[in-house]
């Protein structure tokens, strides 16, 4: 069920201080206290993610089929120094919308520092040119405002709002468009 976990070293994005890579069922530990977070938890979802089996589960259904379906899924974002992870960022491809959406999180003492903006950053120029993606959305809790501004900063502008199926509030609906080149 679910496609092959990927090898730690398929690398999608570098930056100055990051590396950007696709998840594997070594980062399941990793996943638990990403998810459960409290901000996680209030700004994105409960998840039901509690051990680190559900983890591996969470993984394979998730993040594994996206790689194989789509060729792009939520990444781990690891410190290049120490290869310690340190969040997630990537593409999701959901029914709801009509393309790909951003997803970003990182563990709290990890935020505040430009990681987000950082890998946000490298992961939308590669959808833009690698995967040639012209209009990249983004949705967000409207409560979240630090998520707000950083899609901001990023170019992203907000078009409305969505509700994804299976929730209960309305999220707010960013997008960005590239030049044409």
């Amino acid at each position: 069920m679910g496609a092959a976990p990927r090898r730690a070293d398929v690398v999608v994005v570098l930056t100055p201080r990051l590396v950007i890579r696709e998840l594997t069922l070594d980062d399941a530990p990793f996943i638990v206290s990403l998810l459960n977070d409290p901000s996680f938890i209030r700004n994105v979802g409960d998840r039901g993610v509690r051990t680190e089996a559900d983890a591996r589960d969470y993984l394979a259904a998730g993040p594994f089929v996206s790689y194989a379906q789509h060729g792009f899924g939520l990444c781990a974002v690891a410190l290049a120094a120490t290869d310690q992870p340190i969040g997630i960022c990537g593409l999701l491809q959901r029914g709801e919308l009509p393309g790909p959406d951003l997803g970003f999180a990182f563990l709290s003492e990890y935020r505040a520092q430009g990681y987000a903006f950082e890998a946000a950053s490298a992961v939308k120029a590669d959808a833009h040119a690698r995967l040639g993606i012209r209009t990249l959305r983004a949705i967000v809790n409207p409560e979240n405002t630090a998520s707000i501004r950083l899609l901001e900063k990023l170019g992203f502008a907000r078009e409305g709002t969505v509700r994804l199926s299976g929730e209960h509030v309305d999220l707010s609906l960013f997008a960005v468009r590239t030049s044409s080149a």
